[in-house]
């Protein structure tokens, strides 16, 4: 793959991947565990996201592979674990984009609301991976112009919302279902940074991987963790929880944009600014679709390549040099997804997907210090091994409490998982 992407690219994918879980999702863990439960929620998920984008980082640039977590799993612990791994990874990837789909098409129809959100949702679908097959330095370069401009809308909501703060309204309701809240909200805090690892799937094509990755890790990461202490306040403290989490303000049907609920109890639907955060509230979930498309390509594309799939995923387009096959084949789970019409349903299967990731990682970053210690690492992770263990008991402790929590969706996460390691075991017996 070509070599193109510099350090100001890869901060713009590292936010883009997650900037979209700002606009939306995040709030429907507000129905869950209040205020309180999903603010306890989402200071163990800061934690975990802190230790775990410096420990995957180390990885990263030991090992800069289209595979991502595939490839440090493989070198770890053999091709069982590494397919595993690899795909936990996909299905956080693939089942991550129809979520953010249903928010494009739910902001979108706010404007032209004879226009239904399916087909707004299948239109982002088709063009954003034909952006994407149309080649990588075209879709960074768009990723990261975008991401600007989403950082930039939420300074602005921020700016207006804030003075109008309220305290009040944070204990309003803050602690309905007690402990049992903070259990039930994680998927949605997790929803705040789930896709920054995404930048290691991209680490191939960086200009110079040893060195800019880790900072494009924590370039990104400090970022994410501002706006989300600014969204999070400055969208409940307008009018309490309920306001911005159910489309009449108090029960019923959930919303998928809870930022124009805020910014309309301030300045009204009507004004030049509710239609501004609408307007641009687009940008910032079209990063992440976007980014998250690109990021699932490559995941996708290096199990073809290494033959842990169909080998036609792992071919490149011959003239844009780009995993074609894989982005069309992403495309279509991710269309099938979207045809279920369950927003949360898909976040939390995503979720699974990504603490298994997290989860297999760090214990690849152990098992490899001890096997492969003369391994080039141009980044070491600051701590170790206290920074690594950290994620790894954190993102193990939440998959089990979010399995446990939602037992038919882990049924369907598991199920999955195990009929394509069997047709794995099947059909690539030499792996």
């Amino acid at each position: 793959m070509k070599k193109v992407l510099s350090p100001l690219m890869l901060w713009g994918l590292g936010v883009g991947y997650v900037i979209s879980g700002m606009y939306f999702g995040w709030n429907l863990g507000l129905k869950e565990g209040g205020t309180l439960g999903l603010a306890l929620a989402t200071v163990l998920v800061i934690l975990l996201y802190t230790c775990f984008s410096f420990s995957y980082a180390e990885l990263a640039c030991a090992i800069p592979k289209a595979g991502g977590v595939f490839d440090y799993a493989t070198k770890a612990f053999g091709n069982q674990i590494g397919f595993i791994a690899g795909l936990a990874q996909m299905i956080e990837f693939i089942f991550a984009p129809p979520a953010i789909a249903f928010g494009i098409g739910a902001y979108f129809n706010l404007f032209f609301p004879d226009i239904p959100i399916l087909w707004i949702s299948l239109s982002a679908y088709f063009i954003f991976t034909a952006l994407n097959i149309y080649g990588i330095k075209a879709a960074a370069t768009f990723e990261l112009w975008i991401t600007i401009i989403a950082v930039v809308e939420i300074l602005i909501f921020a700016g207006v919302t804030l003075p109008h703060f309220k305290w009040a309204n944070m204990q309003q309701n803050a602690w309905p279902n007690g402990w049992y809240g903070v259990v039930a909200s994680l998927p949605f805090a997790i929803w705040f940074f789930l896709g920054i690892e995404g930048l290691a799937n991209v680490a191939e094509e960086a200009k110079n991987p040893q060195k800019d990755i880790q900072r494009g890790f924590g370039s990104a990461l400090f970022t994410l963790v501002i706006l989300c202490v600014l969204v999070f306040f400055a969208a409940i403290g307008v009018g309490g929880w309920e306001a911005i989490v159910f489309k009449n303000g108090l029960s019923g049907e959930t919303s998928d944009s809870p930022l124009p609920l805020a910014m309309g109890q301030i300045v009204g639907t009507n004004s030049l600014l509710f239609h501004l955060l609408l307007t641009v509230g687009l940008f910032g979930l079209i990063a992440s679709f976007h980014g998250l498309i690109l990021a699932a390509g490559r995941s996708t594309y290096e199990f073809g390549l290494k033959g842990f799939a169909p080998r036609f995923l792992g071919k490149l387009h011959p003239k844009f040099l780009t995993p074609a096959n894989a982005l069309l084949v992403n495309m279509g789970i991710g269309i099938a997804a979207l045809l279920t019409n369950k927003t949360a349903e898909i976040i939390t299967v995503s979720v699974m997907g990504a603490l298994t990731l997290y989860f297999i990682a760090m214990l690849s970053l152990l098992q490899l210090r001890r096997n492969a210690p003369n391994l080039a690492r141009p980044f070491s992770v600051p701590g170790y091994p206290w920074t690594p263990l950290i994620a790894l008991v954190l993102s193990g402790a939440s998959f089990l409490l979010i399995a446990y929590n939602n037992s038919n969706l882990f049924f369907i996460y598991a199920g999955i998982i195990l009929i394509c390691l069997l047709f794995f075991k099947l059909f690539f017996p030499k792996k």
